[in-house]
C-alpha cells in the first residue's frame, strides 16, 4: 500500500520555465492564485516551512512552475501568480499559455488549490482558472485567504455568497482561511493529502514526463 504524503516533508526541487521542463511525476497538486492572495504564505503555513515558498513584496515577480517534493516523484506546484497590471502584455501572454496548458494537460495534477483573498474573491481572472480546470473533472479547493481581516459576520457572508457563485460549478469546495490565524490549515491540509493519497492509489493510464 503507498504511503500517505506528508505535507511537511516537502523540499524544494525544481523550478520550470516551460512545459518541457516539467520533472516525471507520479501524483501532485497545483497552488493557484491572484499575485499577492497569499498563494506562497499558504503553502507555507500547509508544509510548516516558514520560507519553502518565498513570498514577494512585489506582485507578479514569480514567472517560474516550481515544484516542491513530498515523495519520490510526487509534488506540491506553485504556480505563477497571476493578475498583476504591470506585467508587459507579451510576459502575460506567456504566462497565460503556460498555466493554462499546464492544468489542462497535465496527467499527474490531482486537483487545484486556488487562493482568493477573502475581500476580493471571484475575480474575472479566478473564474478563467476555474473554466481552464474543471473541464479535466479533477477537483478544486478554494482558500479564502486573508480571512483574518474579516469580522465573523462578514466571514459568513462572504463563504455564504462565494458557495452560491459556485453552486453551478461541479467538483468545486471552499472555505475560509487565514496564514496569519491558522484558521483553516488543518482541513486543507487534510483535503490536500487526501487528494494525493487517492491519486496515488490510482495512478493516470498516461503518468506525466511533461
Amino acid at each position: 500500500m503507498t504511503a500517505k504524503p506528508v505535507l511537511n516533508r516537502a523540499q524544494f526541487h525544481v523550478s520550470a520555465a516551460q512545459l518541457r521542463d516539467l520533472p516525471y511525476s507520479r501524483a501532485e497538486i497545483a497552488f493557484a492564485g491572484r499575485s499577492n492572495a497569499g498563494k506562497s504564505s499558504a503553502i507555507n503555513l500547509l508544509t510548516r516551512k516558514n520560507r519553502l515558498a518565498f513570498t514577494s513584496k512585489t506582485p507578479g515577480r514569480t514567472q517560474l512552475i516550481n515544484f516542491f517534493a513530498l515523495d519520490v516523484d510526487t509534488y506540491l506546484v506553485d504556480l505563477p501568480g497571476y493578475g498583476y497590471a504591470k506585467v508587459p502584455p507579451e510576459v502575460k501572454a506567456k504566462w497565460e499559455t503556460l498555466l493554462s496548458r499546464y492544468l489542462q494537460e497535465r496527467a499527474a495534477l490531482a486537483g487545484m488549490v486556488l487562493i482568493m483573498d477573502a475581500r476580493h474573491p471571484l475575480t474575472p481572472l479566478d473564474r478563467q482558472m476555474l473554466d481552464w480546470f474543471l473541464p479535466t473533472g479533477k477537483p478544486v479547493h478554494i482558500l479564502l485567504s486573508k480571512s483574518d481581516k474579516l469580522s465573523n459576520s462578514e466571514k459568513s457572508l462572504t463563504l455564504r455568497r462565494v458557495k452560491q457563485e459556485l453552486a453551478a460549478y461541479q467538483g468545486v469546495t471552499v472555505q475560509l482561511f487565514s496564514s496569519l490565524s491558522r484558521l483553516g490549515a488543518d482541513d486543507a491540509a487534510d483535503l490536500i493529502e487526501g487528494w494525493l493519497a487517492r491519486a496515488l492509489a490510482d495512478p493516470p493510464a498516461v503518468e506525466s514526463a511533461r
